[in-house]
């Protein structure tokens, strides 16, 4: 028989779960009420027992969660704590919280359901799913344990790993220890350096997004920011990664759903940007069953196809630069700057580990800086004014064709309020996790005891909805409004508590390349403001980008939105940004 982690997802975790001491209780259970029926001579039938005893079987289950409930409260009690509060339930194991969570997901607005459970605990309560505890918090303090101040407490867990394995392989994403230390290690020195090539990467790129928006709007025809700026990013990171784009801003735009007479040719990086989507939709709803979400993908992991779509880019590229380090040798190789991919290679030969780094890296370099992008045109657009003042600054900065470079970013802090702000209202990962390697105490917010979390808790920490809490960051939190990160308001609310602030992270795992994602998107957003004088909606382009009726309803943000922002591992606009841009008079 091939190890467990060789077999498809369900019989592995079957077979590991033959292993645990409930399926052994309940193997004892059934040969204890077999042997006594024999030998009382009561001729009980076998079915009549085996049925009992499998419908036993959840109460051992549920058993064993309230008797490790009860020791966790004995424990906390022991300690001067309490546990978290916990989110009521009607249905055995929570499962009326996982069908809300994931109508939630699949048609509400991003942090929907946990809102309302975090406003009656205190902005930290234990959702119990299936009889696990996990933990919820939008409180500064605690998520500044999380990352910073106890950082050696708390770790990528177990089932956390087994989530996301098949998508991040061995990379930086769900290392711990020693092997995290050596993926950082090998990564940073890359990242520390502001290079003038990344900036020639950056407005070469950008200049190809201004020539294909502008071809489109010439024809009358609107264009899903969207897509072009994913394509933007996928071509940025896979140049800067590996020294060869795909070259996927070379194929025709999409067309709106209206434009029946349109049709699209497909373009050969269209297969590894789908895979390399898919793979993210399919990771994300694991979350919602933890540790059970083998049971859903029971004999095919589904990211594993897709990964394997990617890699066919991936491979040959890493073969070719360890060929040149074998027949070169490494000095000969130290002599170029070279791609993230020569730097790897410099360092090691493991092929799987050069592989998963670059992909690990590929997912935050192309996903997150696209959608802050994304979203910064989605909130000019809706902004007019907002735009015109950044407009200004761009010209007064570059003119209508200059190239953005260290020097003169520097110069443009209301583009750097506009990107922050952004990243505020829509961060790129709304929702993140860890787990607790030991017992931890978090110290009371609310004058009551403190709060104790046992050893291998989940905990799911969100910058999203953090960053909207009126009480951390006034009573326009809801707003977009640049001038946060330039009036008083800095120093009110951000420069004495910045951990309400997160959108790369922070502490020892904060983001390799937050500089690098500023000068990125700032390139590209500058380069559209030279060339268009207005952006608007179009919102009748595809009417599957239009959020649903309902949340007009709604209260602050997603009362007023204008597309329907959704989430995977990062945020997105389902059915995308349909947008038209005038263009400017090049006088």
């Amino acid at each position: 028989m091939p190890p467990l982690h060789k077999l498809p997802p369900g019989p592995s975790f079957i077979l590991g779960q033959l292993l645990s001491w409930e399926f052994t209780s309940f193997v004892a259970s059934v040969c204890l009420v077999h042997a006594g029926n024999e030998a009382l001579g009561l001729n009980v039938p076998a079915w009549v027992i085996l049925s009992c005893s499998i419908l036993a079987l959840p109460c051992i289950l549920f058993a064993h969660a309230q008797h490790q409930y009860w020791r966790d409260g004995r424990k906390a009690a022991s300690l001067g704590a309490r546990l978290a509060p916990t989110v009521p339930m009607r249905l055995p194991g929570g499962v009326d919280l996982i069908a809300t969570w994931a109508k939630a997901f699949n048609t509400g607005y991003i942090g929907d359901a946990l809102v309302d459970w975090l406003a009656g605990g205190g902005q930290t309560v234990d959702l119990r799913t299936l009889w696990t505890s996990r933990i919820v918090t939008t409180e500064p303090q605690y998520i500044k344990m999380i990352l910073s101040t106890n950082f050696d407490e708390y770790e990528k867990g177990e089932v956390q790993q087994a989530m996301g394995e098949s998508l991040f392989g061995t990379g930086i994403f769900l290392s711990n220890g020693d092997r995290w230390k050596f993926h950082r290690s090998m990564t940073r020195s890359f990242f520390s350096r502001e290079r003038i090539s990344d900036f020639e990467i950056f407005n070469r790129h950008a200049d190809k997004v201004v020539i294909k928006m502008k071809e489109r709007f010439s024809r009358g025809i609107a264009v899903d920011v969207q897509d072009v700026l994913f394509r933007f990013t996928l071509d940025t990171a896979t140049e800067f990664l590996f020294g060869r784009d795909v070259k996927s801003l070379s194929a025709e735009l999409p067309y709106p759903s209206t434009c029946k007479s349109h049709t699209r040719p497909t373009h050969p990086s269209d297969e590894f940007a789908l895979a390399f989507n898919r793979a993210q939709e399919h990771t994300f709803p694991r979350a919602f069953y933890g540790k059970f979400w083998p049971l859903l993908e029971f004999w095919k992991d589904a990211v594993t196809a897709e990964r394997n779509i990617t890699d066919k880019f991936i491979n040959p590229l890493i073969e070719a630069a360890l060929e040149k380090k074998n027949a070169n040798g490494v000095d000969e190789l130290d002599k170029e700057e070279g791609s993230l991919l020569d730097h790897l290679v410099r360092q090691t030969d493991d092929y799987d580990m050069i592989r998963d780094e670059t992909f690990n890296i590929m997912l935050a370099g192309r996903d997150t800086t696209a959608g802050l992008t994304t979203f910064t045109v989605a909130m000019l657009a809706k902004h007019p004014e907002i735009y015109a003042r950044l407009r200004r600054e761009v010209l007064d900065t570059l003119g209508p064709d200059g190239k953005v470079d260290p020097d003169n970013l520097r110069d443009m802090k209301y583009l750097r309020a506009v990107l922050n702000e952004t990243l505020r209202l829509y961060p790129n990962v709304p929702l993140n996790l860890r787990s607790t390697r030991k017992g931890v105490l978090w110290p009371s917010v609310d004058g009551g005891k403190p709060i104790y979390i046992p050893a291998n808790t989940q905990l799911n920490y969100s910058p999203w909805l953090m960053h909207r809490r009126t009480d951390l960051w006034g009573p326009t939190a809801h707003e977009f409004d640049p001038d946060r990160f330039l009036d008083d308001r800095v120093k009110q609310y951000l420069v004495s508590n910045p951990f309400i602030f997160l959108p790369f992270n922070a502490g020892p795992r904060i983001c390799l390349g937050p500089q690098f994602a500023y000068n990125e998107a700032s390139t590209v957003i500058a380069r559209i403001a030279q060339a268009f004088e207005k952006i608007e909606f179009d919102m009748g382009s595809n009417p599957e980008a239009k959020p649903p009726a309902d949340w007009a309803n709604g209260t602050g943000r997603k009362a007023v939105e204008k597309i329907w922002v959704r989430s995977h591992i990062t945020i997105y606009a389902q059915g995308g940004v349909w947008v038209r841009m005038e263009e400017a008079d090049p006088e």
